[in-house]
């Protein structure tokens, strides 16, 4: 897979999105409290023996280097056909580095398939395609500090429509103890918790990609290296839990 540049905030449009929570019912909104309670035991858990997200992804990986996939060869779940890496650069960005979410083709529901694309660039196909979920920064201290999305040509994906993507969100689970119980439990509970946002991130993907093709016809706007990040948010675990439990039905 290619690598993605950094999500410098300035890039993208000053977009500051708002979210009722409390049109979300009840039963989404149980859910995000309960990943929201998830979440904070995994921190509770790795404070208690001086650990970090990101520490523990890069534990027993030797010497670390920029750009590089972390653990190495990503992580999988053989059951859910799910998969992350962390890899980091440009820290003088303000992020240490970030973590990209995948869901592969065999994870996916009967019948989804990707857009039709007659690019020169061939997408991956069959049992090898696979799609981008989100991407989540990081702060030196192992903290979650926004949620992106990426052009095509930063992961090698195949493009998935986002409205399909979001059908998907919840098939989102890396359910074993590599490289870290505590990790695990911790990212997939954190797609849950901000589900809106990763929602609204997406639909602002497909957005930012229309727009582009409007702007510049005659390119394929998917290997557009000038078109990296096409969304993002920050994010803040503590205020979303606060906003999540002030709506917890009685």
């Amino acid at each position: 897979m290619s690598i993605t540049s950094f999500p410098v905030k300035d890039k993208m449009p000053d977009i500051h999105p708002t979210f009722d929570f409390a049109k979300l019912g009840d039963h989404r909104i149980e859910i995000m409290a309960d990943a929201g309670s998830r979440i904070l035991e995994c921190y509770r858990v790795l404070s208690k023996g001086g650990l970090n997200i990101v520490g523990e992804l890069l534990k027993d990986q030797g010497t670390f280097y920029e750009l590089e996939h972390y653990p190495k060869d990503d992580v999988f779940d053989d059951a859910t056909h799910n998969q992350y890496y962390y890899h980091a650069h440009r820290r003088d960005s303000g992020e240490h580095g970030h973590i990209h979410t995948f869901i592969r083709q065999p994870g996916m529901p009967e019948g989804m398939s990707p857009i039709s694309h007659n690019g020169d660039i061939a997408w991956p196909a069959g049992e090898n395609a696979l799609t981008h979920l989100v991407a989540v920064s990081m702060d030196s201290y192992g903290f979650p500090i926004s949620l992106f999305t990426t052009n095509r040509w930063v992961t090698g994906e195949a493009w998935y429509r986002a409205s399909d993507i979001i059908s998907m969100l919840d098939i989102f689970c890396i359910d074993h103890a590599y490289p870290s119980w505590p990790i695990n439990i911790w990212l997939t509970n954190l797609l849950l918790l901000f589900r809106p946002q990763v929602e609204w991130l997406l639909m602002q993907r497909d957005m930012t990609i229309e727009h582009r093709l409007g702007d510049h016809p005659g390119i394929d706007v998917y290997e557009d290296r000038d078109l990296d990040i096409t969304s993002y948010l920050p994010i803040d675990v503590e205020m979303q839990i606060k906003q999540v439990l002030a709506v917890m039905p009685d």
